[in-house]
């Protein structure tokens, strides 16, 4: 049975600024979508593609504090340099996959890598949040750097285009993130009049974000940058490319929990929230400059 499309939802009306370095589209939650009705997923930025013109500034987002879930950055075009009080760093590149679990607390920044920035041009991110179940949110924090040559890569027949599974199982093939909840991303790359399909489990909550082109997903046109949500019905999910598309997948098992978001901090009751603050404020989160 197919999986029931609930609603289309176009592009945001506007975009918005995440400091000086990312021009955003919110869709969850900002597009009328629950955290708790997505979940796992908390939040989805879209930077659809902009030229930013070159700089010897790094633009970006200065050091910040996150606790209680994943944050996700996968890049399309551009490049992205990321630090963390937990020690980490590195820069991803078109094709690559920040995956930082936040988990009991760190401090982090983002910003347009020095060699992108010196020579500026196109960039396109999405950020995605991933929530930790109760008896994961403080794990203790770490990174995954998935270079685009670690990614499982479903090559579509006839040159028609390819799947990258990033995180959890798609036809068979599973990608290299490791996660606390079970999910599935997946970047898929069609060629106009190709054709795939895959089977979900009825009670994942997913969605599709047409990054480029337009598809039919399901027998319903998708336009560039509408946002797919479908309802928790069905399992089978079958998409054609109108034109050459870029497309992200997301489905992922509810965690259900309560939610209790106050900006960079995801808990399940207030009391968290307020001790959240309290062990940042205090120190608890190391030191970054």
């Amino acid at each position: 049975m197919k999986k029931k499309i609930e609603r289309v939802i176009p592009q945001p009306a506007a975009p918005g600024m995440v400091g000086d370095g990312f021009r955003v589209y919110n869709y969850i939650p900002g597009a009328d979508v629950s955290q708790q009705r997505i979940s796992p997923f908390l939040l989805l930025d879209f930077n659809a593609e902009v030229d930013f013109p070159p700089s010897e500034t790094l633009r970006g987002v200065g050091v910040h504090p996150h606790r209680g879930f994943e944050t996700v950055t996968i890049a399309y075009k551009g490049s992205v340099a990321h630090h963390d009080s937990a020690g980490n760093s590195g820069t991803i590149h078109p094709g690559d996959v920040q995956w930082m679990t936040a988990g009991a607390g760190i401090l982090h920044k983002e910003y347009h890598d020095k060699e992108y920035a010196k020579k500026g041009g196109p960039f396109e991110m999405v950020q995605l949040w991933v929530n930790l179940p109760k008896k994961h949110k403080l794990t203790p924090p770490h990174y995954q750097a998935l270079t685009a040559g670690q990614m499982s890569i479903i090559d579509l027949p006839g040159d028609q285009g390819s799947i990258k599974v990033i995180a959890g199982e798609y036809n068979g093939v599973t990608g290299p993130a490791k996660t606390y909840t079970p999910v599935i991303v997946a970047d898929l790359k069609l060629k106009k009049g190709a054709t795939t399909a895959t089977s979900l489990p009825a009670n994942y909550n997913t969605a599709i974000l047409v990054i480029n082109g337009s598809a039919t997903v399901n027998g319903q046109l998708a336009a560039e940058n509408s946002f797919v949500l479908f309802s928790n019905e069905g399992d089978e999910i079958s998409i054609t490319a109108e034109e050459d598309a870029v497309l992200l997948l997301l489905s992922g098992e509810p965690i259900d929990e309560p939610i209790v978001s106050y900006g960079p901090f995801v808990m399940n009751t207030q009391s968290e929230i307020v001790e959240s603050i309290r062990d940042f404020q205090s120190g608890k989160y190391g030191v970054l400059k």
